[in-house]
């Protein structure tokens, strides 16, 4: 693959593109876990900010390296379910936590236990 090739403009830009969708869905994760006030607007912010970005760079990292290297680079697969898997566990388990913390401390901020 040169420099001059179609091709090569192709997956520049759609590595690219790619990679500024992701860095700025990271961003956003991240700018909400600074703006957003209590922990579950925090949680939700960042976990659905930082699984779609890293999502959009691990495509990026699967296309570009499955052209460079001219074969199927599928290592990014098992970062992705890794990551499909282990965020909303992380997530239910943490605002479970959070949950019985508020209800023994009386927040009115949550709902009563059924």
């Amino acid at each position: 693959m040169t420099d001059d090739s179609p091709l090569g403009l192709v997956t520049a830009v759609v590595t690219g593109s790619l990679l500024l969708l992701g860095a700025g869905l990271a961003a956003t994760g991240a700018l909400g876990l600074l703006r957003l006030g209590s922990f579950y607007e925090r949680l939700h912010a960042t976990t659905l900010g930082t699984t779609l970005g890293m999502g959009s760079v691990l495509i990026a990292s699967m296309f570009f390296f499955s052209l460079v290297q001219t074969r199927p680079v599928i290592h990014e697969l098992i970062i992705t379910v890794v990551m499909m898997v282990t965020t909303p566990i992380s997530l239910m388990l943490l605002v479970r936590a959070a949950l019985y913390r508020d209800r023994r401390e009386g927040s009115r901020e949550v709902p009563p236990a059924p």
